[in-house]
């Protein structure tokens, strides 16, 4: 390894550690010697002291054209010449317009109006803000409980961090309780022994009826779920279940919003992928990530046509929604994301997706035999690796998780480690080799550091 550039690396680390990252940890604060990523090129990241690595995660889910593309560059270039910014409140540009428009046709049913945001937790947050907001319009003060999942993510703001069901990362934070119920989480591993997959499913059923018995279908408000749980380790529940989910929300009055801020634009080889792939139409549907993938930060909410017609004319003095952000429908955002867009179709991305995407969960299978791995799961360009959890090395402070992606960065992969688990979701421009490439390294990987542990 190229070691030539370590003082810059090493002054670039310190540097950095005035930036409290994401998730840090306060005893870590100073001490943290990230990988430096200098740029990007397609599937591909370099590192501060030149080593090419996959970029195996995307970014975080979100790089989904892959990276440095040209035309995003000159068409956010020329966008911020023509027009820097607007005010969302009394103005409007024609790219949040044509954007509008566009997603309008893109996504499933009648969810034809779009509120942008600016990433997915603010995503989340308004639906709930609206939901909460529309039924007091509608006379039900009472109707502002969520049903949500043990496990599921959906953001980091004080209302959608309270509808997240990771434990580990509501400790010692303020949330609200009381309005928000979680079921079990729908991974099939998660199920007792000796009941099937199809048993699993009807017990999870079965308890959101009983859940919606015990707070009250007139209390509840929606059932808030991702498709596929991303950040949770890839959880594909069992078939059928959000269907059956989603009949039993429209059999109690109760709304059904789909988080999809990561399994949209072409994850699972559809612009959205609730009914695509799953057979439902949600009331709303959340996005971020690859709406722009990541080229420019943007979130956005899609509201049914039904939602907003039941709230036409009950106050003609005062219907509004206070709720927005300073950077809602930001022209260059916009223009980032027609262009990506754009280029999903022209290069037919999502199909790609739906042609690679049999072989890379085939691929990723292969690494069973490990002993150290417990389960390979995934759908799509998304997958995880899950790791005996007891697997851990002498006097290590390293996660199973963090020892196989730091074997991997020094073999040329970057994988999101959680505990003990190996998540991906490569860029959708992925060929079958460099699928190759990933498996191959990631055995590689799996093996040293299970050469390492203790179980």
């Amino acid at each position: 390894m190229d070691r030539s550039n370590s003082v810059t690396t090493s002054a670039i680390q310190a540097q950095d550690n005035h930036f409290i990252h994401p998730w840090d940890d306060m005893n870590e604060i100073g001490r943290f010697k990230r990988t430096v990523i200098t740029r990007g090129d397609g599937i591909y990241v370099y590192d501060s002291d030149g080593n090419r690595l996959i970029d195996a995660p995307a970014g975080m889910w979100c790089v989904n054209i892959g990276h440095g593309r040209q035309e995003m560059a000159d068409a956010v270039s020329e966008q911020i010449m023509t027009l820097s910014y607007n005010s969302p409140w009394s103005l409007t540009s024609s790219p949040a317009a044509k954007l509008a428009e566009k997603l309008s046709e893109l996504t499933p049913g009648d969810l034809n109006h779009v509120f942008f945001t600016t990433g997915g937790s603010t995503a989340v947050d308004s639906a709930l803000r609206f939901i909460g907001f529309r039924n007091n319009m509608l006379g039900k003060p009472e109707k502002k409980h969520f049903i949500t999942r043990e496990n599921g993510y959906h953001g980091s703001t004080f209302l959608s961090s309270s509808c997240s069901g990771k434990s580990n990362d509501k400790k010692y934070l303020d949330l609200l309780d009381d309005n928000f119920h979680q079921l079990s989480d729908p991974n099939p591993l998660k199920r007792p022994e000796g009941m099937s997959v199809e048993g699993y499913c009807d017990f999870l059923i079965d308890e959101l009826e009983q859940t919606i018995k015990r707070v009250g279908s007139n209390k509840v408000a929606a059932f808030v779920a991702e498709p596929i749980l991303a950040s949770g380790g890839v959880v594909v529940p069992p078939d059928g279940y959000f269907k059956r989910c989603a009949d039993v929300c429209r059999a109690n009055d109760i709304l059904v919003v789909a988080d999809e801020v990561v399994t949209s634009f072409g994850r699972l080889g559809h612009f959205f992928s609730s009914e695509s792939v799953f057979g439902v139409v949600p009331d709303i549907i959340t996005t971020a990530k690859g709406i722009t993938s990541g080229y420019i930060p943007l979130g956005a909410m899609f509201i049914s046509d039904k939602l907003l017609a039941d709230l036409k004319g009950i106050d003609e003095e005062y219907g509004t929604f206070s709720n927005g952000f300073t950077y809602s429908g930001h022209p260059v955002a916009c223009t980032a994301a027609l262009k990506n867009i754009e280029i999903i179709e022209n290069e037919k991305l999502l199909e790609n997706v739906q042609t690679l995407a049999p072989y890379f969960q085939e691929q990723l299978r292969t690494l069973s035999d490990i002993p150290i791995v417990n389960d390979v799961r995934g759908y799509g360009l998304m997958a995880c690796v899950e790791c005996d959890n007891d697997a851990v090395s002498p006097n290590d402070e390293l996660s199973i998780g963090e020892r196989i992606d730091a074997y991997c960065q020094e073999l040329g992969l970057i994988v999101r480690p959680i505990y003990n688990m190996c998540v991906m979701s490569p860029p959708l421009t992925i060929t079958k080799k460099q699928i190759d490439e990933i498996v191959g390294i990631l055995r590689a990987g799996l093996e040293k550091a299970a050469a390492d542990v203790q179980v």
